[in-house]
């Protein structure tokens, strides 16, 4: 059968990759996979515990191990990774061909707004100025994320309203 074409949701944090995907995947009867959930459950940790006991080097190990077992998944997947995985060498190009990346794009102030209380749950956000982090954050991967296939600025859209552009998108 070949390996599958997967939609891979890629953004900074509070881009809505989960909350979207979840959607996606419903509404395309595809699977959903989130890469941090998935790495927390093989590890038995939160992904907050696995970089504060073994550091990030650690946890993109474990992430290149996930995308290797994605890589060769037969099913299509809507994934939704995150935020630092595109910028892992190697872990596009084992999924891409055939797989299609979706650059979520929203500000970093909108994306502060939707994390909310949540926010402090994020390894790289947990600090005292976590607008300063995320600004940071989307300074650093901005030409990562600008590679994706597609671009769909969420900044005023309902999830509802993210799907539907991408459904649109991923139609044959």
């Amino acid at each position: 059968m070949g390996r599958a074409a997967h939609l891979v949701l890629v953004g900074i944090p509070g881009a809505g990759k989960s909350t979207v995907g979840r959607e996606l995947a419903a509404r395309l009867e595809w699977p959903f996979i989130d890469l941090d959930e998935e790495i927390a459950a093989r590890e038995g940790m939160s992904v907050r515990d696995i970089f504060a006991t073994r550091g990030e080097s650690h946890f993109r190990g474990l992430e290149r191990a996930a995308t290797e077992r994605l890589a060769v998944a037969e099913v299509p997947t809507v994934v939704a990774p995150g935020s630092g995985w595109i910028t892992v060498p190697g872990l596009v190009d084992m999924v891409r061909p055939p797989a299609r990346l979706i650059w979520l794009r929203v500000s970093p102030a909108r994306a502060l707004e939707r994390l909310g209380p949540g926010v402090e749950m994020r390894p790289l956000l947990s600090g005292p100025d976590p607008l300063a982090s995320l600004t940071s954050i989307l300074t650093a991967r901005e030409a990562f994320y600008l590679q994706a296939d597609h671009t769909v600025s969420v900044e005023r859209m309902t999830p509802i309203d993210v799907v539907e552009n991408i459904l649109a998108l991923a139609r044959p």
